[in-house]
């Protein structure tokens, strides 16, 4: 009897040390603060997008969602800065088709996006928007087409770093397009869009919901957006598909991964919270107004979008991208 009850005060202590298993540490998820790394400038898509999403689910969860911006390398050093984190889903990564292109961009990074890092759920898209400054004297996309085949290699377009979506579709718009207009990377969106406005350079890609309110105050020219259909913040604004380049189709999504090994438990709980978010009234409401469209996948269905658009992009660097 003694000895029994010996072996069950042993069982109860080494149960008592032993680490909780996954599904014990999602039920207690979050317990503290949790880090999203935005590895692009304040002000952008990915940032405000990030912090729409970290304040609701702070208020979901009860802990503070605190966004950090680390930008460089067309966000190669956010990213790794995730990478290297604790696989306890306290750190966190807000993504777009960036981390993607960087898969054939990027060979400098030390991760590999589908090895390093588990993909947790994407949370929306939005089309894009080609502007020209004021003094281009352009006032439709062939016309702008017309001017830079006139003037190969004299004017150019911003963008928020090599890599990101303004510039893959900047690249892609010259190859469709056949011109050659010289690319000159920014630090972050911010500064491009400012590069713009301000007529250092002549041409821009940027988000419809980041760069409308300067379309709108006429700062910039609008000439064509990237989707299939008219953006509903731009109705007056043709596709470019409209403009002339048939099968021509750029977009920017964003989406939320953790480093590699986060319990699935804890990534299934996450995934549920985010895809939430996007089915609130509120939030689709303001999304709208943006031309931002909510996107919902399960972790599995995202793992399998974000492997095809890295392929997507192989391709297309593959075809078009030349060496900046």
């Amino acid at each position: 009897m003694v000895g029994q009850r010996t072996a069950l005060a042993l069982i109860v202590v080494l149960l008592s040390v032993l680490p909780p298993t996954p599904q014990a540490r999602a039920q207690d998820y979050p317990s503290r603060s949790v880090k999203v790394i935005v590895p692009f400038g304040a002000g952008g898509p990915a940032d405000v997008t990030a912090r729409q999403i970290g304040s609701i689910l702070q208020e979901n969860f009860g802990q503070p969602f605190i966004i950090e911006n680390r930008t460089g390398a067309g966000g190669v050093i956010g990213t790794q800065e995730v990478v290297k984190s604790p696989p306890d889903g306290y750190t966190l990564l807000m993504m777009s088709n960036t981390q993607t292109a960087n898969e054939s961009l990027a060979p400098q990074r030390k991760y590999e996006l589908m090895r390093d890092l588990a993909p947790i759920a994407p949370v929306n898209y939005s089309d894009l928007v080609i502007v020209i400054h004021p003094s281009v004297p352009a006032r439709t996309l062939q016309e702008f087409i017309a001017l830079a085949k006139s003037q190969p290699g004299k004017l150019n377009y911003a963008s928020s770093g090599q890599g990101t979506p303004y510039h893959m579709a900047g690249e892609l718009f010259k190859a469709m397009a056949g011109i050659d207009v010289v690319h000159v990377p920014y630090r972050n969106s911010g500064e491009a869009r400012s590069g713009v406005i301000g007529g250092q350079v002549q041409m821009m890609i940027d988000a419809v919901p980041a760069m409308a309110p300067n379309v709108a105050e006429n700062q910039v020219r609008a000439l064509a957006t990237t989707g299939k259909a008219r953006s509903s913040v731009l109705p007056n604004v043709p596709t470019v598909i409209e403009a002339g380049i048939a099968g021509y189709e750029a977009t920017i999504w964003l989406g939320l991964m953790a480093p590699a090994g986060t319990p699935r438990p804890i990534i299934d709980k996450i995934n549920a919270a985010v895809n939430a978010v996007a089915k609130r009234p509120d939030i689709l409401k303001l999304w709208t107004q943006q031309g931002v469209v909510p996107l919902s996948m399960l972790p599995d269905e995202f793992d399998k979008f974000l492997r095809g658009d890295i392929v997507k992009w192989a391709d297309v660097v593959k075809k078009f991208e030349k060496p900046q």
